[in-house]
């Protein structure tokens, strides 16, 4: 009975109207003519009579028989391979301004690209990604789990999953492409009763987690539907709580629970924790730690997106361990409520001060401060200033986005971070 089901498979791609039978032909005379052009290459004293004469092209000159058939060999196969390619990967495409031989090249070369690790959350890691993603697939995103906030907040309350919302961006940051797809995953409902404020993506990976049984096996299978260049993985699958010491204005210091809450008191951030502080990282992430060429903090919300990450024992000690190329980009501009009037020395120091010294070697800074924009109170362009004894290099570029000056530029950042790798 197999047997039977793949004879009648193998003679559907005979059925009139699918297009190949014609290019199959094709291909077949083109490698009969190679072959008769190869043999009377090896063989030039045969000699044929009747029929096969004229078949053979008996009649004409040997040299110019051997040229005609091997050019006429080479063109049909050529020919017969393009239009075998077109009949079998049209129904898979509608890329018609794009040869699907470029989108398969730029895909391998992708392939072949650096291993990095960019740890944080928040918009400052889709940015990175965004940029990261053109020139190579080998990208894993370290996305923190503390999130509490939004959305993601209540879904995280109501239905005891870890907070979707930092995954969904990266996600879409590192899709192939900004199709509808991406759009309806990064789309956020305006009302309705009890949606209000909740995106598709969040609900969508917070269903894909009931169905699949796990929240990493939802993520994976989110990237998948987006086909996106790389992976992106939780530093920790344990429901952890970001604490803050912090000093506020009218009175001493005074203990914050939860992210959200921490940039809302409006106070000055002494030091940041995670409760529980003894939890286990999500071993992916340890493995693409140490198999890394360049590790990347950063860019993101220094207290509540890059920190968070950093605070699993397990993911501070991979990083020390590994042998990558270690990178902390500060951001471009200040943020209220956790860096006001931080240099970017400062904003090094705060990061030291709750890890390893000298964790990242290099701190990447932006150096275009003439920019003009109305920034709100509490914020302003980050001075790539550091202290003369400072243990790490500062290394200082233009990464400014144009259209939004208190931002990276992707591309900027990417071309920077890959400069240093080869650098090396």
């Amino acid at each position: 009975m197999g047997f039977h089901r793949y004879i009648q498979s193998a003679l559907k791609w005979l059925t009139p109207g699918i297009g190949l039978k014609r290019w199959l032909l094709l291909l077949a005379c083109g490698i009969v003519f190679l072959s008769l052009g190869f043999s009377f290459l090896l063989k030039q004293s045969c000699t044929l009579s009747g029929l096969f004469y004229y078949l053979t092209f008996q009649f004409i000159p040997y040299g110019l028989r051997v040229g005609l058939l091997g050019l006429a060999g080479v063109a049909a196969v050529v020919i017969a391979l393009f239009g075998l390619n077109r009949a079998l990967l049209k129904p898979f495409t509608e890329a018609d301004t794009e040869m699907v031989v470029n989108a398969v090249y730029r895909y391998r070369q992708r392939g072949r690209g650096p291993k990095i690790v960019a740890i944080g959350g928040g918009h400052g890691l889709s940015v990175l990604l965004r940029g990261l993603k053109r020139h190579t697939s080998n990208v894993t995103a370290i996305v923190t789990v503390a999130d509490d906030g939004g959305s993601s907040g209540r879904l995280r309350r109501e239905l005891g999953v870890l907070p979707p919302g930092d995954f969904r961006n990266c996600i879409a940051a590192l899709a192939d492409n900004e199709a509808l797809t991406t759009q309806l995953f990064q789309y956020r409902f305006g009302d309705g009763n009890g949606l209000d404020g909740h995106s598709f993506g969040n609900l969508f990976i917070t269903a894909m987690a009931e169905v699949t049984g796990s929240f990493e096996r939802a993520i994976l299978e989110s990237g998948r539907v987006l086909a996106i260049q790389g992976r992106v993985l939780p530093s920790t699958l344990r429901d952890v709580t970001l604490m803050a010491d912090l000093r506020a204005e009218s009175a001493g210091v005074s203990r914050v629970s939860g992210e959200s809450n921490i940039t809302e008191a409006n106070g000055v951030i002494k030091r940041v924790y995670l409760e529980p502080d003894d939890i286990p990282a999500y071993p992916e992430v340890v493995r693409a730690l140490l198999e890394a060429d360049l590790i990347v903090a950063g860019p993101g919300s220094l207290y509540t997106s890059v920190l968070p990450n950093l605070l699993v024992p397990d993911v501070a000690r991979a990083v020390a361990t590994s042998r990558a190329l270690k990178v902390y980009v500060c951001n471009v501009a200040t943020q209220r409520g956790e860096t006001e009037g931080y240099s970017a020395g400062e904003h090094v120091a705060a990061l030291e001060a709750h890890v390893e010294t000298g964790l990242f070697p290099l701190v990447l800074v932006n150096d275009n401060l003439n920019v003009d924009f109305d920034a709100p109170a509490g914020v302003e362009m980050v001075s790539p200033d550091s202290p003369p004894d400072a243990k790490y290099r500062l290394v200082a570029a233009d990464l400014v986005a144009t259209a939004h000056p208190w931002r990276h530029d992707s591309n900027k950042l990417a071309r920077v971070l890959l400069d240093l790798i080869g650098g090396q």
